[in-house]
């Protein structure tokens, strides 16, 4: 593709979305240059110049919107573009293909990896500016639906309808990968008690910081920090193992103490958590399902209460 004009605004009937990141994956640095005269007065444009490069971007930094090439050497953009979809993580980033490609068969592919829409070149300025305009108030209004139906109210977490989808997935991508899984199942010790002396108002503020100290420990993109309902949080952990698991749930359990958030019928006086960790390996059982991490979470949350609470402990 040849670089694009610097272009003034063109008018549109739709409203212009807020300012986005957008991404642009292009092995050649001219017509990337072109996308970022374009575009670099509405919106921050970040660029990679290969697949791999596009994957740790969005795996780190999550972009609203990705302009992306299809024919690049080494990993090219049709290979990105299912690797996104595949993570749980990035599956909600919209990919718009600017290609040369034509037949339909080559068309039919990029619908079949994912993308919601491409541009084909010697691509059309105002066709382009339209398309990435709608494509942003979509991808903005979706993330308004979703946060209202995947979070919990009080605390800003995952809710457990969003716990349930993510879980069977992640089970089913590190299957895939090969890789580990650890689940931690995390409760406040003698929250009732807690609400009956203190109130309700102070029940909740107590669970806005529990929540946040469980939001800290997930510390990668693809981290889960989940309430699951009452005083019971869950963190998901792909891709780790469990001397990993064990170190998150012992700061984390080490960290909600160092709150020192008055109990007089807790442990030590103040709010501590119970934790029960437990890990598993997808790809060697084959049998095991998703939901056996819970259970044996579970367990091991109920061994850590039954050993005295205020403390982490593993599954067998």
């Amino acid at each position: 593709m040849s670089a694009l004009p610097q272009t003034p605004a063109i008018p549109s009937g739709l409203p212009a979305p807020a300012p986005s990141r957008i991404l642009v994956v292009d092995d050649q640095p001219l017509n990337i240059h072109a996308m970022h005269r374009v575009f670099r007065n509405e919106h921050e444009i970040c660029m990679a110049t290969s697949g791999p490069q596009a994957l740790e971007f969005c795996r780190a930094t999550p972009p609203d919107l990705i302009l992306m090439d299809v024919l690049m050497p080494g990993m090219n953009g049709l290979e990105v573009c299912r690797a996104l979809k595949d993570d749980p993580a990035t599956e909600h980033i919209p990919v718009i293909f600017v290609t040369g490609l034509s037949t339909q068969d080559e068309e039919n592919r990029c619908w079949e990896v994912g993308c919601v829409d491409f541009i084909t070149k010697p691509v059309n300025i105002t066709t382009m500016r339209n398309r990435v305009r709608a494509h942003l108030l979509l991808k903005q209004q979706s993330d308004l639906l979703r946060q209202t139906a995947w979070l919990d109210g009080l605390t800003g977490l995952a809710n457990r309808r969003q716990f349930d989808e993510r879980l069977e997935k992640e089970w089913l991508r590190c299957q895939r990968a090969g890789c580990a899984m650890s689940l931690l199942v995390i409760d406040i010790d003698h929250f009732k008690r807690y609400n009956d002396r203190y109130g309700h108002l102070a029940g909740d503020d107590t669970l806005r910081r529990v929540a946040e100290a469980v939001r800290g420990a997930a510390r990668r993109p693809g981290d889960l920090p989940v309430r699951l309902g009452g005083e019971e949080f869950v963190l998901m952990l792909p891709e780790i193992e469990r001397e990993g698991a064990r170190v998150v749930a012992e700061r984390l359990e080490a960290d909600i103490r160092a709150l020192q958030i008055a109990h007089a019928d807790g442990e030590g006086g103040v709010v501590t958590v119970s934790v029960g960790y437990a890990t598993g390996h997808p790809s060697r059982e084959d049998q095991a399902r998703a939901e056996s991490l819970v259970g044996r979470a579970d367990v091991a949350l109920y061994a850590a209460k039954t050993a005295g609470r205020a403390r982490a402990l593993a599954a067998e």
